[in-house]
């Protein structure tokens, strides 16, 4: 059945074409396995909430008639501002409008979050530019840069909120604007399309505008609300929509409500915050967490851009996920929050998730997968400028930025045929990463740190789990000894200076020297498999623990082979079968041209006829703690034959992710 919705229409109807409904809500309540909601272009000031489920054959679907035409907002119109002094209006709002939920006395908070009790999850916008939250009138009337913002000039455009007799009374410094004749709106509603219970599978959600949410902060051990997203649902799919000014989060594939493990830090304080998570890893199999119930969505050609955690935000329910062909972009620019669970794309227990194809820039971070990032598959991406730029100031509890973060997993984590122009490529506090075929322009960090912690000068190791391969059932808990990674085939390319730099610390007052030199001789004081494997006197079969003890708890060895070196890159000390070059004059430039991005480079003009050989599955092998291979979600092998584009490699194979010598290349 076709269900009819149309904010135009002259009289609220009963979801028929002649008659259609004026809200989506209408008829989310009513959809029915197999209906197709079908709804018209126009603002829809709501939440939807979808109230059944589909079935895998027969999928309830909504769909905006015209791409981009029907804009769902939690956003409403604020007019009737007046002069307040200077560049700064004042209006004011009745509390009853928010109903039990009031943004501007709720502040963005949680497990995790770093950045102090300050900021509230309700903002003001400025044709579509959320603006500045100012701590005072005063601060509001000011209007001077912030310093920690990524946008400068911005972030003099400010607003400010107080209570007064039962009214929300708003601020705001519009820098010469006038309000009145321009098109403001504040954040009303918390969400914007997520169902209120679990379970609602096999959702459609195509071509919307989904904008302005309220949203509060989004940790793992909580549940993770957000602005569209299945809450512990399975076979979801969202496309082609535009996602945008979530105040936190945009979409969310995360955990459920579990009342007895939410903020559990924040409201209770008497368990660390890695036992939390651990706890919560062990609570949600009871609450469902298996491939048949939980996960399998399709997040595809969404444009997601300027929400202030992050652009996708997940944990648990991320699970058998494929994430494909978004553009994230200028995600926690405003550098108002901070904490540790802010990236372009955030997940935790990204079991068997394919992230693929995706254009990833201007974020604090590109992509960051926490614990569990067991048979995760980053490829044929492209990361660029998420990095701080040079003028604005750190966060304090902020976070630090890189394309890629991997942390305390124990694998098998594949990165292959990535583009990673930014200043730091990687940052692995983690084991079990293999890396193959990509161009690498920036630093490895956190090798062989970063996982546990030094409290009254002892030792606090971080145990995680580890899972029986392709499924989320717990196989085993470990700590992170650090190696077990292979490099095979790719570039590096020193484009940034090689000095290290000092960085403050997350969410301390302290400053450590973080390494900016790219290549992989950071792993010269791990050993080589042949090495390692000795240790074990794998023909005594008489073996004595006490002897092997020592081994069991040094680091694991890695694989480097087939890689080139440009522009002062540096390589593993037992490498072979690699090429240095060191050469000063490579080009690595992003275009935009008719609409495409286009690399222009001339790597291939030092690396000539420089061959390496095929990489497969059996190449790989398997992570050591899950024993698990490099493969398909399906258990299928891997063959690297084909690069970035799709292209087949020939029989002769040149590092990198190109199967042929480009100069010129459209990558996305």
């Amino acid at each position: 059945m076709q269900i009819f919705v149309n904010a135009s229409a002259a009289l609220d109807g009963e979801g028929t074409m002649d008659r259609p409904f004026k809200r989506i809500n209408q008829a989310a309540a009513i959809a029915k396995p197999g209906d197709e909601v079908l709804v018209a272009p126009g603002i829809y000031r709501e939440y939807v909430a979808p109230v059944n489920a589909g079935l895998e054959d027969a999928r309830i679907t909504y769909k905006s008639t015209e791409p981009l035409g029907a804009v769902i907002t939690g956003a409403e119109e604020l007019k009737g501002w007046t002069l307040y002094e200077g560049t700064v209006w004042t209006a004011s709002v009745d509390n009853s409008m928010f109903g039990s939920f009031n943004p501007y006395t709720t502040y963005v908070y949680g497990d995790w979050y770093f950045a102090g009790r300050t900021k509230h999850t309700g903002a003001v916008y400025l044709n579509d530019k959320m603006l500045y939250e100012a701590a005072s009138i005063a601060e509001c009337v000011a209007g001077e840069i912030y310093e920690c913002s990524w946008e400068g000039e911005a972030s003099r455009m400010k607003w400010f909120a107080e209570q007064k007799d039962g009214k929300t009374v708003f601020y705001a410094n519009f820098q010469g604007a006038d309000p009145n004749k321009e098109n403001v709106e504040i954040n009303v509603r918390e969400q914007v399309f997520v169902p209120e219970k679990n379970g609602v599978n096999y959702i459609t959600v195509s071509g919307f505008v989904v904008t302005k949410a309220a949203t509060n902060w989004a940790p793992p051990a909580a549940y993770q609300n957000c602005m569209i997203g299945p809450h512990w649902s399975k076979g979801w799919i969202i496309e082609d929509c535009e996602i945008s000014n979530s105040k936190c989060s945009g979409i969310g594939l995360g955990k459920y409500l579990d009342p007895d493990n939410n903020h559990y830090f924040t409201y209770k304080h008497v368990k660390s915050p890695t036992q939390m998570e651990r706890d919560a890893v062990c609570r949600g199999q009871y609450h469902g967490w298996t491939k048949e119930t939980v996960g399998s969505h399709i997040i595809r050609r969404n444009n997601i851009h300027h929400c202030e955690q992050g652009g996708i935000i997940g944990r648990m329910g991320c699970v058998f996920s494929i994430i494909e062909d978004n553009h994230i972009h200028h995600i926690n620019n405003m550098m108002e929050l901070g904490g540790a669970e802010i990236s372009g794309i955030k997940l935790h227990a990204a079991i068997d998730v394919i992230m693929r194809r995706n254009h990833i820039h201007h974020c604090t971070m590109g992509i960051w997968t926490d614990w569990e990032a067991q048979g995760t598959r980053i490829s044929q991406n492209l990361l660029h400028d998420n990095q701080k730029p040079d003028f604005a100031k750190p966060l304090k509890g902020g976070m630090m930025s890189q394309d890629i973060f991997v942390e305390v997993s124990h694998g098998p984590t594949l990165i292959d045929h990535n583009l990673l122009l930014s200043d730091v490529s990687l940052r692995m506090a983690t084991e079990g990463v293999a890396m193959v075929h990509n161009l690498i322009c920036g630093s490895f960090t956190s090798v062989g740190g970063g996982c546990d912690w030094i409290v009254e000068e002892k030792l606090r190791q971080r145990f995680t789990p580890y899972h029986i391969p392709h499924r989320t059932e717990v196989m085993g808990f470990q700590t992170i000894l650090h190696g077990d990674d292979r490099f095979y085939n790719n570039i590096f390319v020193q484009k940034y200076p090689a000095e290290d730099i000092t960085i403050r610390s997350d969410s301390e007052e302290k400053y450590f020297a973080e390494n900016r030199r790219v290549g992989t001789e950071i792993f010269n004081d791990y050993v080589t498999y042949d090495e390692w494997i000795e240790w074990f006197e794998l023909e005594n079969d008489t073996p004595d623990m006490k002897t092997l003890e020592k081994y069991h708890y040094r680091s694991l060895p890695v694989w480097v082979e087939g890689n080139a070196y440009l522009a002062g890159a540096v390589s593993y000390k037992n490498e072979k079968n690699k090429l240095i070059n060191q050469a000063d004059e490579v080009v690595i430039e992003l275009e935009e041209k008719d609409g495409k991005t286009v690399l222009k480079t001339n790597l291939y003009d030092y690396i000539k006829d420089f061959n390496v050989g095929l990489i497969t599955s059996d190449v790989l092998g398997e992570a050591f703690e899950p024993e698990q291979r490099y493969e398909n979600p399906d258990g299928t092998d891997i063959i690297f034959n084909s690069d970035y584009a799709g292209e087949h490699r020939e029989l002769t194979i040149i590092p990198g992710p190109f199967a042929e010598a480009v100069t010129e290349k459209i990558v996305y």
